[in-house]
């Protein structure tokens, strides 16, 4: 089974931890970077070239939703999600319209992030 490598982009150190710290758990996973704001992301994208691309709906430079498009182009292969505190129902619609495959809202992150990350690789590696 292939190591599947993530990135984590969030302005809240905290925020970036408690993520850290439920993927971490997964076997086969592994944190390959962390960014505060987008314009890193999307140069540690460039350089890292991750599985999965955690992406703060909001973050200072570039929000997640600016950044998700530019990482989606460069690296068609990656699987993007978003993290928000907003409501699910709204913020799915413009996760997918920014190049997202899912959205996950910080609320229910312990329990909700690591099936919507499964269900976006399951597609690319459906053997694993």
């Amino acid at each position: 089974m292939r190591q599947i490598r993530i990135l984590i982009a969030d302005h809240h150190e905290a925020v970036r931890e408690g993520v850290r710290s439920v993927l971490v758990k997964h076997p086969g996973w592994e944190i390959c970077g962390e960014a505060a704001n987008g314009w890193d992301a999307i140069e540690s994208a460039r350089s890292l070239k991750p599985d999965v691309v955690v992406l703060d709906f909001r973050m200072p430079i570039l929000s997640g939703l600016e950044a998700a498009p530019v990482i989606k182009k460069e690296l068609p292969g990656a699987e993007i999600l978003i993290l928000s505190l907003h409501n699910s129902e709204h913020m799915l619609p413009l996760a997918l319209r920014a190049g997202a495959g899912d959205f996950v809202s910080k609320y229910n992150m312990q329990t909700a992030l690591v099936p919507a990350i499964e269900k976006l690789l399951a597609s690319q590696y459906p053997l694993e």
